[in-house]
Formats: structure tokens, sequence, C-alpha cells
């Protein structure tokens, strides 16, 4: 049955996919198809209400190839600014909220978390030290795999509900379990408060995975025995697609219902998105800021 505005409840969509491109463009035509029809905080008078849902999505194989979309919004230079911006913190030094610029990135939070009252205000104490939660991760599933305490949060109640733009990851939860072969395999889970579907999914969950990835091989290291990338599962609270984007989206849809996604997909030994790729990587050692210069 179709859903519509007088539906009480938000819906809830479930995804199953072995790659990434395939999770995206699942998600993207469920939330078109079941989601609920909603104005947002965003939207100028003209648009029309976003389509939006709480959706859960496992990739079995978060690595497996191909595992790239070449239609998401942005490209390879792109994603690889965000992948070393989320694992490797090229841009924690855009933190600085008392001039008006980010309050946060994903990796300052996940790395160094360290609570304070007023985020804009300089001064504004911090009793605690800062917590590399990541370390903590691997420091804990290295000692007992099997752990349920392995997480890192991002949320700082004292002081985001006040700023206009607070985080949406919220979680990252993993957890080690032995495969066939007796071998282990890091299975994350990601919890989003909410989540632009069309325009950042894709790259968010590139970037997450890559963070999977490096922590299975710290945990590796420690404990002395291969550690595998395991599933990778993605919870979202409100995942949408805002109504602005109608006019970009429905072509792209119109594309995932007549034909197989693998037409839009690239393995990452692609020759194009190995080159740049490869650029990106060279420019961005130079100058950590050069992909957000050349946008302008």
């Amino acid at each position: 049955m179709p859903i519509t505005n007088s539906v009480s409840n938000i819906p809830v969509i479930s995804i199953t996919a072995d790659c990434l491109p395939e999770a995206w463009e699942k998600a993207v035509l469920a939330v078109w198809d079941n989601g609920f029809n909603i104005k947002t905080q965003y939207d100028k008078p003209t648009d029309p209400p976003s389509k939006d849902a709480t959706v859960m999505i496992e990739v079995s194989d978060p690595f497996c190839e191909p595992r790239i979309h070449k239609n998401f919004p942005g490209g390879p230079e792109e994603l690889e600014s965000y992948r070393q911006e989320v694992v490797n913190g090229i841009h924690d030094h855009w933190i600085d909220p008392a001039a008006g610029k980010w309050t946060y990135t994903y990796h300052e939070r996940l790395f160094s978390y360290n609570t304070v009252e007023d985020i804009r205000d300089p001064n504004s104490p911090k009793p605690f030290r800062s917590v590399d939660q990541i370390q903590y991760i691997i420091d804990c599933l290295s000692l007992s795999g099997h752990s349920r305490r392995a997480q890192a949060i991002t949320w700082m109640p004292t002081a985001d509900p006040q700023t206009d733009d607070p985080p949406c990851l919220q979680r990252v939860w993993c957890r080690l379990l032995p495969n066939d072969n007796g071998e282990w395999t890091l299975n994350m889970n990601t919890h989003w408060r909410s989540r632009d579907l069309y325009k950042a999914w894709f790259m968010n969950v590139y970037a997450l995975t890559e963070l999977q990835k490096q922590i299975a091989e710290a945990i590796s290291q420690k404990r002395g025995e291969p550690v595998h990338v395991g599933r990778y599962v993605d919870i979202s609270d409100s995942l949408h697609i805002y109504g602005s984007y109608f006019n970009e989206v429905l072509p792209e849809i119109e594309k995932m219902r007549n034909s197989s996604f693998l037409g839009r997909a690239w393995e990452t030994t692609h020759p194009a998105f190995e080159m740049m790729t490869t650029e990106a990587r060279e420019k961005l050692a130079r100058d950590p800021d050069w992909f957000a210069k050349a946008k302008g």
C-alpha cells in the first residue's frame, strides 16, 4: 500500500546489498517509493516536501567490487578529500566555532572527543581530557573481541543542540566474530540521527568503511593475527531526499529502475578512478585545502 501523509508512523525500511553502489541505489529507490512526505527546516517556499524514512542498510562486504558509483553527486577527487577528512583529520584545522566556522569534524569527535559547554566560546571550560575513542575501540577489541562496549560517540549534549549544524553521525559500534576459517572479522554499525541520502550517504559510507578497515588493521597488529573487514550496517533515524533535489534525482531514478547498477559502477582499479584519486592525493599532500579552494 502506498504511504501517504495521513500515515502517523515514520516508515521503517530494511535493505541488504553486497556492495556500496548497490546499497546506495536500493536505498534511493526505497526511500523515493516508500518515504514519508515531510517539510524540512531548510526548505525554500517553493520546494516540495522531502522523502523521509527510518532506514537500516546492511552491506555484506563493503570492500566488494565494484566499490564506486560513477553517478553519486561528487567525484573521485571529492571522495578522496572526504576520506582523508574523516580518517586522517586533514580538515580538523577548519574547526573554529568562535569565528563562525566549522563546529566539528567526525575525525575530531571520534579521535579527540572533548566536551565543552559553549562550543562557540573559545574560553568555555573543558573539564575533561580529550579521548581517542577509536584507539579505545582498538584496545577494547584487542583484549576481548566479543565485547559489546566497543563504541565511539559524537554527540555533545552540552553544546550541540544550540548549534545550527550538529553532527549527523551519532555513534560507531564494532565487534569481532570468527569467520568459517576461524579468523576474526570486524563488524561495524553506525547510527545517524539525520542523513542526506542522495548527496551525502555514499561519501559517508565510503569514508566510514575505510575507517572500519583501519580499525581492523590496527586490531590485527595488536593481536598478532589476521582481522578481516566484515559486514557494515548503517542505521539512519531520518534518511531523506530533499525536495530541492528532485529535478536532479529523477533522471537518476529512471536509470536505476531500467538497468543494472553495474553499468554505473566502477571497480577501484578502474584506470580513470585510480588516476583521479592519485592526483587528488598528491594535491592534498601539498595542500589539504586544495579541493575546497578548487570548488571556490
